[in-house]
């Protein structure tokens, strides 16, 4: 009856404990669900400031390619203007320059024109003393003057260069005619030498034709002689 008594005890308390336990676990599951509302609901929250974010960011990324474009197109333009400036400087540097070139040489003409004043007069007096019509009557007749002074000049030149080709080409003829006249001359010395080899040639070849004579005349009488005795042995 006491162990009866203690398992009694014993199931209250274990049917107590898994009361308490449910409880327990209800409460934790209506936690845990309230948390997965929550963290659905911070799940949503996080999708729409993640598409907003995104948003965001786009607009922001084509604002600031659009910015970077102004900012390429601004320093590229700052870059021409620079080169365009320092091409405009330069100019400005060479015209000066030249304009300093052309003072200086204006200076210079002045001076000459001062120097050559008392020419002028001179020509002009040239003028009223002569037949020409004015100064640059003067100054046209001595450039044709000038000119053919050079025409002649050059004539002259050419002249002195052909005669001198032609004394070259002379000294050529003449040496080639002279190595001519050499090269005949031994071959005409080689021609009397052989001409009189040939000569001596003929004379001993003569001598051999007479000794060649001389003896077939003898062999003639010798068979003649020989033709007699045997007819007359034969008789």
């Amino acid at each position: 009856e006491e162990d009866s008594t203690n398992s009694f005890i014993c199931l209250l308390k274990k049917m107590k404990e898994m009361r308490l336990m449910d409880k327990v676990v209800q409460e934790t599951e209506e936690a845990f669900t309230d948390r997965m509302e929550e963290l659905a609901e911070h799940w949503r929250d996080l999708h729409a400031r993640r598409a907003q974010l995104k948003a965001h960011v786009v607009t922001s990324g084509t604002t600031v390619k659009e910015n970077e474009r102004l900012r390429t197109q601004a320093l590229k333009k700052a870059k021409e203007e620079k080169v365009e400036n320092s091409k405009k400087e330069s100019e400005l540097l060479r015209a000066r320059r030249e304009l300093e070139s052309l003072r200086k040489q204006h200076q210079k003409l002045s001076k000459k024109l001062l120097k050559y004043s008392l020419f002028k007069r001179y020509l002009e007096e040239v003028v009223e003393n002569s037949q020409f019509r004015d100064i640059d009557d003067v100054i046209t007749y001595y450039k044709a003057l000038v000119r053919t002074r050079k025409d002649l000049l050059q004539s002259q030149w050419w002249h002195r260069q052909l005669l001198e080709q032609g004394k070259v080409l002379q000294q050529q003829i003449r040496a080639e005619k002279e190595a001519e006249m050499l090269q005949c001359k031994d071959e005409l010395v080689q021609l009397q030498e052989s001409l009189e080899q040939a000569q001596r040639d003929i004379r001993q070849w003569e001598e051999r034709w007479a000794q060649a004579q001389d003896r077939a005349a003898r062999k003639a009488l010798e068979l003649k002689s020989l033709n007699m005795a045997i007819h007359s042995l034969f008789q």
